[in-house]
C-alpha cells in the first residue's frame, strides 16, 4: 500500500517571520486557499487562490507583517463568504474600492452649491446671497469637505453650536434648515443616505423669535435730529439711503440694489423688480418730493463713478452699498437694539395708520407684504395707487413736520 501523505501544516507567525527570500518567488500555503509568497526582494504577500465560475482567480490581502496572519484570514474568510452568494471577491473589492473614491468626492460643498443653482430661479437674489453667504460663512469652514455620507448629526450639530454661542439663534435656525434641504437633494439624487439636518430638531437652544427692533413715532424728532446734524459723522450717501430707506419703508436689501434704470423721475415712481422682490412681485413705489431731491443730489454724486447703482459702495462703486452700512449707521447714532432697517416698515405702519388716518390695506400694498390667504392672493387686484401716491407725499411731509417740531 502507498505511504499516507501527511496533512499540511497550517502557518503560524514564527514561519511567516523566518520566512527568506530565495533566487525566486515561492509560496507558503495555509489553510483554504490563502498563501503567503515570498519574493526574491524579501517582500511577503498574501494571497487568496479561489475558482468562480470554473475559473481559477486570486485575490490580494495586503503585505506581511503590516497584515497579520489573523488579519489575512479574517479577509479570506470574508471573500469565502461572498463566494457561497455567488458574487467575486475581486469585482466586489474593485466595486468598494470605486464606491469608496466616489464617496470621497462627494463631499458637502459641491452638493450645496448645486443645490443652491437648481433653486436660483425662484429666489429673489438677495435671498439666494444670503443663503450662500450662509454656508460659505459658517458650514463649509466645518463640514464643507467632509464625503456626504460620512456627516453625523454630532459633526453638523458642532458647526450650529458655533452660530448659537455668537448669540445668532436665528441665524443658527436658518441655517439648520439650508443644510436639511441640501441632505434632502442628496437623497434624491443619490448621494446621501440620510437626512441628519432632521435629527438636529429640538437639539437647538430654545429663544423667543421677536419682532424687528423699531422705535415709536415719539422718537421720530430726536431721531431725525440727530441724523441731519450728523452726530455720527456719516457719509453723506448714508445719510441720504437712511432718510430715503424711511421715506419709501422699502427692505433694506430693496434699496441698497437699486438701480437707476428702475427711477423714472418724469412719473415720480419707482419700480422694483419682481427678481429683487420677496414675493417675486414687482412693486411700485411713489416718489414723494423730498425723495425725488434726495435721488437728484444722489444722481449728481454718482455720475462720475460711472455705476448702474443709486447707493454704490464707497470701496467699489460697481457694487451696492452693503447690507450693513444702514444698520451700521443706525447704530453710531445711538439706536442699537432699538431700531433696524426692517424696522422703519413698522414704524411707518403704526404711524400713518394711527397718525395720518389711512386704511390698513393701503398701507399693507405699499409695504408689498404677502396676503394672508391664497383667496385673498388670488382676487385682490386693488392697487389703491392714487391713495397710495397721496399717502407717500404725506408721510414725508409728516416726517418734515415733526423734524421741524
Amino acid at each position: 500500500m502507498p505511504p499516507e501523505r501527511c496533512p499540511q501544516m497550517a502557518l503560524n507567525d514564527i514561519k511567516c517571520k523566518n520566512a527568506k527570500p530565495k533566487e525566486k518567488s515561492y509560496k507558503l500555503a495555509d489553510e483554504k486557499g490563502l498563501y503567503l509568497e515570498i519574493m526574491p526582494n524579501g517582500s511577503k504577500y498574501w494571497r487568496h487562490k479561489y475558482r468562480f465560475n470554473k475559473k481559477e482567480k486570486r485575490i490580494a490581502y495586503g503585505v506581511y507583517p503590516e497584515v497579520t496572519l489573523a488579519e489575512a484570514r479574517e479577509k479570506r474568510d470574508i471573500s469565502r463568504k461572498l463566494l457561497e452568494q455567488n458574487i467575486d471577491p475581486v469585482s466586489h473589492k474593485q466595486e468598494q474600492k470605486h464606491l469608496a473614491l466616489l464617496n470621497a468626492e462627494n463631499t458637502f460643498e459641491p452638493l450645496a452649491r448645486e443645490w443652491h443653482n437648481k433653486n436660483l430661479a425662484r429666489w429673489t437674489s438677495r435671498h439666494a446671497q444670503d443663503i450662500m453667504t450662509r454656508l460659505e460663512k459658517d458650514i463649509f469652514p466645518e463640514i464643507g469637505n467632509m464625503p456626504v455620507r460620512d456627516i453625523s448629526a454630532p459633526c453638523l450639530l458642532r458647526a450650529i453650536h458655533k452660530i448659537e454661542k455668537r448669540g445668532a439663534h436665528e441665524l443658527a435656525r436658518r441655517a439648520r434648515g439650508v443644510c436639511e434641504n441640501v441632505f434632502a437633494y442628496g437623497i434624491g439624487t443619490g448621494r446621501a443616505d440620510r437626512n441628519v439636518a432632521i435629527d438636529l430638531k429640538g437639539t437647538l437652544e430654545a429663544f423667543k423669535r421677536g419682532h424687528y427692533a423699531a422705535f415709536d413715532y415719539k422718537e421720530i424728532p430726536v431721531f431725525l435730529d440727530k441724523l441731519e446734524k450728523n452726530t455720527a459723522r456719516l457719509y453723506p450717501q448714508t445719510i441720504r439711503a437712511t432718510k430715503m430707506l424711511m421715506l419709501t419703508f422699502v427692505r433694506t436689501g430693496e434699496l441698497i440694489n437699486a438701480t437707476w434704470e428702475e427711477i423714472d423721475f418724469k412719473k415720480k415712481q419707482w419700480l422694483i423688480p419682481a427678481e429683487r422682490m420677496k414675493m417675486r412681485r414687482p412693486h411700485a413705489v411713489p416718489l414723494s418730493k423730498q425723495v425725488i431731491e434726495i435721488l437728484k443730489q444722489q444722481k449728481e454724486e454718482t455720475d462720475v463713478l460711472n455705476t448702474p447703482y443709486v447707493f454704490p459702495s464707497q470701496v467699489s462703486p460697481k457694487k451696492p452699498m452693503s447690507n450693513a452700512t444702514i444698520l451700521g449707521a443706525i447704530k453710531r447714532l445711538g439706536y442699537r437694539g432699538q431700531m433696524t432697517g426692517h424696522g422703519f416698515r413698522a414704524l411707518a405702519m403704526s404711524t400713518i395708520k394711527e397718525k395720518l388716518g389711512y386704511r390698513h390695506e393701503v398701507v399693507d400694498l405699499q409695504l408689498a407684504h404677502a396676503k394672508a390667504n391664497k383667496v385673498d392672493a388670488a382676487y385682490d387686484r386693488a392697487e389703491f395707487m392714487d391713495e397710495r401716491i397721496k399717502m407717500m407725499q404725506e408721510w414725508a411731509d409728516y416726517l418734515d413736520g415733526v423734524k421741524n417740531g
